[in-house]
């Protein structure tokens, strides 16, 4: 479960071009390379005044201080596990990110060990390995909870942790925490999922540790062991299929839970089988296994299907009521379902890879199949965000992936939407999603409604680019290698840069002539889109909504291959040759010369 209270997304598709000379494409892959083992490991930063041998113009020394600028783009989505530490140099890895809270007066020999498990982990199992089992944590709940009396006769449930190579004392946690808040007589059983786990702690500790608890009340604790590596989106159906319960609670095999989480949940449940609920979320956090309360949220995503927070919509404000349940577009991972309905609504996609998305699309399922998502304030878990993902090198490939089939199956004409904000062709994108012939049939059998009608009735927070025509990288005939770039956020300035095809890169021409720059906004929640403005003859970023109400030159003349003219002004924008600029050349508005512009993909049925 990785989703974020950020506003801004990013579009993790990275291009480098055949044009790159080896050397500058070798040094953008060592920035990166250095950018993730940075967040763990110091790494010497290059020094300005130095230039390589026989680079006379210091020009790859400059790429790399460029580079910087794309760190906060970059940091989304690398998802792989860091580099190996070197043992030995333990003093060099004291302003990693698992110390600035914690372990100052650590031993070199202890530093090195906690070091060790938390670059394997993503977090500090070292200091969970000392931290009680049984530990009490605050009651975060809001105060109307603790007055609301419940029925007894409520559905039992099974609670599923899935896990691969989780620290033996998280998952114990996980486990003692279930049963300690949990009431005896509502809690069924608990399942462990095994997905293939390589760290000998899983194996014959793990079993002792359940053949201990099951010796005081034999059959409570299931193990359920994979052959192979699945999933977290296949163990979870493996965890559903091994439970018993009327209802399932399927859980990371990270978090602890607060008093009194169940009972909401299962009551709420018991009035509407068809409700999917989630628990609202706190944070353990990742270094120092604190508890951070997290503000009540809805649970919602952007256009690429990455989950997100949002704000619970303004029909539970008006209640004013804290403790009534908040209707949510989707879920973040977790969450706690009838085990028949989950069936009859045809479980997760197990057509998908891995993680990721999978939580999206069983929210827009739900919802267009008749069914509901509700978010509980009175019922809070906390869950331990990691530092790092060490379970896959590829995350945003296997979401990529899937968010692909979720479009293609779900979202109707508004699956151009997913295309466009991964900055992939609609056709012909390359990317295998396998069969979704059954996930089809599946929606046409349940009679579900469209995704426009999901968009107007449940997500109208969601932005719609219906008016988008074509999308992609920038690039001018005159220097085919440098594509137009947002550049730094807070210049609020386009510039020329190497292409790369990340976000800062991403360009959406609409019919109504605008040109949007940069990030495809998600939510109308959200900073706006920047469009691409000619402002006393130079080109500037001004967000779009403030563009259009002040009559500001935002509109533009393209065609494909043709030039890019502003409707008012009669400027057009071009290269000009900038001995000053790092690449050479620079933007500008200015009579047009003929200059070419190309943009990348155009959608279907659009030309220009």
């Amino acid at each position: 479960m990785a989703c974020t209270r950020k506003t801004k997304t990013v579009v993790s598709t990275c291009v480098i071009l055949s044009g790159m000379t080896n050397i500058v494409c070798l040094l953008y892959v060592g920035w990166v390379t250095n950018y993730v083992a940075n967040v763990y490991v110091k790494v010497q930063e290059p020094v300005p005044e130095k230039k390589l041998e026989e680079d006379n113009k210091g020009e790859t020394l400059r790429i790399i201080e460029r580079l910087d600028r794309l760190e906060n783009v970059v940091s989304q989505h690398i998802q792989e596990a860091p580099q190996k530490i070197d043992e030995s140099a333990a003093e060099s890895f004291s302003d990693s990110s698992l110390f600035a809270h914690w372990g100052q007066d650590l031993s070199p020999e202890n530093r090195r060990t906690a070091l060790k498990k938390f670059q394997y982990y993503g977090y500090n199992a070292y200091l969970s390995d000392r931290l009680s089992l049984d530990r009490s944590i605050p009651d975060l709940r809001p105060d109307g909870c603790k007055n609301i009396s419940h029925p007894t006769n409520l559905p039992q449930v099974s609670i599923v942790f899935i896990f691969v190579n989780e620290a033996l004392s998280v998952i114990l946690r996980s486990i003692h925490s279930a049963i300690e808040r949990t009431p005896a007589h509502l809690l069924k059983e608990i399942v462990l999922v095994d997905d293939n786990s390589n760290d000998e702690d899983l194996k014959e500790k793990l079993s002792d540790s359940v053949e201990e608890m099951n010796g005081r009340q034999p059959g409570f604790i299931k193990m359920v062991r994979h052959d192979k590596q699945e999933g977290l989106i296949r163990s979870r159906v493996s965890g559903w299929r091994a439970a018993t319960a009327p209802v399932v609670a399927l859980f990371d095999a990270h978090v602890e839970f607060n008093v009194g989480w169940a009972e909401p949940i299962l009551l709420r449940i018991k009035e509407d089988r068809t409700r999917i609920i989630s628990p609202s979320f706190d944070n353990i956090k990742y270094d120092n296994f604190e508890i951070e309360e997290y503000p009540l949220s809805a649970q919602g995503f952007d256009w690429e299907l990455w989950c997100r927070y949002l704000n619970p919509p303004k029909s539970w404000w008006n209640l004013g009521n804290s403790t009534a349940p908040i209707r949510s577009p989707a879920l973040i991972g977790c969450f706690v379902v009838d085990r028949q309905y989950f069936e009859e609504i045809g479980l997760l996609d197990e057509g998908m890879e891995i993680y990721g998305g999978e939580n999206v699309e069983l929210g827009i399922r739900v919802w267009q199949c008749g069914g509901s998502v509700e978010v509980l304030p009175c019922s809070r878990i906390a869950h331990i965000e990691r530092a790092h993902k060490p379970y896959t090198e590829d995350l945003t490939g296997h979401v990529r992936r899937n968010a692909l089939r979720v479009a293609e199956v779900w979202m109707d004409e508004f699956k151009s939407h997913v295309y466009m904000a991964w900055n992939i062709p609609q056709e012909d994108s390359g990317i295998d999603i396998g069969d979704i012939s059954e996930r089809k049939a599946l929606r046409k059998r349940l009679q579900c409604k469209t995704f426009r009608w999901y968009l107007v009735n449940i997500y109208s927070e969601m932005r719609m680019y219906t008016d988008t025509i074509a999308y992609g990288m920038l690039k001018n005939s005159l220097k085919s290698d440098l594509c137009l770039d947002q550049g730094p956020d807070t210049d609020n300035i386009p510039i020329v840069y190497m292409c790369h095809g990340m976000t800062p890169q991403n360009v959406y021409y609409t019919s109504s002539q605008q040109l949007h720059v940069g990030v495809l906004s998600p939510t109308v929640d959200d900073d706006d889109n920047k469009c691409l403005v000619d402002v006393n003859s130079k080109p500037k970023l001004i967000e779009c909504s403030y563009a259009k109400a002040k009559r500001m030159k935002l509109y533009w003349l393209f065609t494909q291959g043709g030039s890019i003219q502003n409707r008012k002004s009669k400027r057009c924008l071009e290269l000009q040759e900038s001995p000053d600029n790092e690449f050479g050349f620079q933007l500008v508005l200015q009579k047009c010369t003929g200059q070419r512009w190309n943009i990348t993909n155009l959608l279907t049925g659009s030309s220009l």
